[in-house]
């Protein structure tokens, strides 16, 4: 009997997960095959005197939905954290998929002008405003919903989520390119994955509408308003800022080694566009595997231990491997820097989400916890594509991405000292955002 209750519970929970990560699947989803036909996207609407012009624009416009992502914490959190976090989920998706149908549907530069550009920025801003609580809504869901002793663990598949939705739009990408040769690809046939993507959404929120709320929201006995939430937020700005800087190594490590990686396999090493994604599946696979174990070996040991040696692995290392990397370009070698660079990125990350969960107050915990998420990654990951291409441009030197995954490591390990210092645990932050 004992036993078949547990295999009950654990088929419950893998529901429950399968159906809470759905929007974070199609955020990535759609995220990473904006960053890997950048080149095509950049020749249909924004054409400029330059490739590197065009490209520059391109990524400046999948940053700039980034930029939104700080007001959907705040406006789309407070909204979470009064309403109830099953029902701010399902907002979150449909806003989300109404971006992702603009981007699939419009038509290029050359058949509408500017109107073209601007409704994919449009579709791009939106999408941000949708994300910047996505992660915050499922993380915080998660960590509510989970056993003691299980909270990195289960946390972790907000993560291993996103791992799925590259794997699957790396597979549709190298598939195409062996159906189709690369001036079908650049005219009309990297729209098809974005298609599918739009086919994926009504079987995302059949299974989101099932959800129930978390046992932890409906016990709170006062839920507050915008105004409150804003104000108990501007009083624990440290713990902002803190998550902020957890934030910003794993926000860095990730946009480099997925959606900046299939630009920088073609662009900068040369390789084949059908190499560059299937290395880019692998790193997904790979991150799926780190994270979970991760997570759950950081409910076993602490999660200051994992943050602390893997933010300075990634400081110590990320640039070494990406010299080496560009001085021995293959196929093989992008594969084993990139693998390198993934068990840090998931290693860190297993147990960073759980951590920045535990940060903030429960009152207000989806918007604090989206606010700190969605300001590293506007600040830091979202640009990656753009400052890693830019770096390349104004240093000359084809290794320069990995000066900008130093600085995420160098986040990492600042954020990490000063969370824990003197070994307090960050559940012990007040809502004044000072060590209790």
């Amino acid at each position: 009997m004992a036993e078949a209750a547990e295999a009950e519970r654990g088929s419950s929970t893998l529901a429950m997960v399968l159906r809470v990560t759905s929007g974070n699947f199609l955020e990535m989803f759609d995220f990473f095959l904006f960053g890997f036909y950048a080149t095509d996207i950049a020749h249909a609407f924004f054409p400029a005197g330059s490739q590197f012009a065009s490209l520059m624009l391109t990524f400046a416009t999948f940053g700039a939905g980034f930029l939104m992502r700080p007001l959907g914490a705040v406006l789309l959190g407070a909204y979470i954290d009064r309403i109830g976090r099953r029902q701010g989920l399902i907002l979150t998706l449909l806003l989300m998929a109404v971006g992702t149908v603009l981007i699939a549907c419009t038509p290029g530069h050359a058949t509408i002008g500017l109107l073209a550009p601007l409704l994919v920025l449009a579709g791009r801003l939106l999408q941000g405003f949708s994300a910047g609580v996505e992660l915050g809504g499922v993380s915080v869901y998660l960590a509510e919903m989970a056993r003691p002793g299980r909270k990195g663990f289960l946390v972790a598949w907000q993560s291993g989520s996103q791992q799925v939705a590259i794997m699957l739009a790396a597979a549709l990408g190298f598939a195409l390119s062996r159906v189709l040769d690369a001036p079908a690809i650049a005219a009309w046939g990297w729209r098809v994955p974005f298609f599918i993507g739009c086919l994926i959404i009504p079987v995302l929120f059949y299974l989101r509408r099932s959800l129930e709320e978390t046992p932890a929201f409906q016990r709170q006995a006062h839920r507050p308003g915008l105004r409150e939430v804003l104000g108990t937020l501007a009083r624990g700005w440290r713990i902002v800022l803190l998550g902020m800087l957890l934030v910003a190594m794993t926000t860095v490590a990730f946009y480099t080694i997925t959606v900046y990686t299939p630009t920088f396999g073609r662009t900068v090493l040369h390789l084949s566009q059908a190499d560059s994604l299937l290395a880019t599946f692998c790193v997904g696979l790979s991150n799926l595997i780190w994270l979970p174990v991760m997570g759950a070996l950081s409910d076993r040991i602490g999660r200051r231990s994992l943050l602390l040696g893997f933010s300075a692995l990634t400081m110590l290392t990320a640039y070494p491997v990406l010299a080496w990397l560009v001085a021995h370009a293959s196929f093989a070698n992008m594969l084993l820097a990139l693998l390198w660079l993934s068990f840090l990125y998931g290693s860190y990350n297993g147990a960073m989400v759980v951590a920045l969960t535990e940060v903030v107050p429960a009152s207000v915990r989806t918007a604090g916890f989206s606010l700190a998420y969605s300001l590293a990654t506007a600040l830091f990951g979202g640009f990656t594509p753009l400052v890693s291409t830019w770096l390349i441009e104004a240093t000359g030197n084809r290794a320069a991405p990995g000066l900008w995954l130093t600085f995420g490591g160098a986040c990492g390990v600042l954020a990490t000292l000063l969370v824990y210092r003197r070994g307090e645990a960050v559940e012990r932050f007040t809502t004044a955002g000072r060590p209790a």
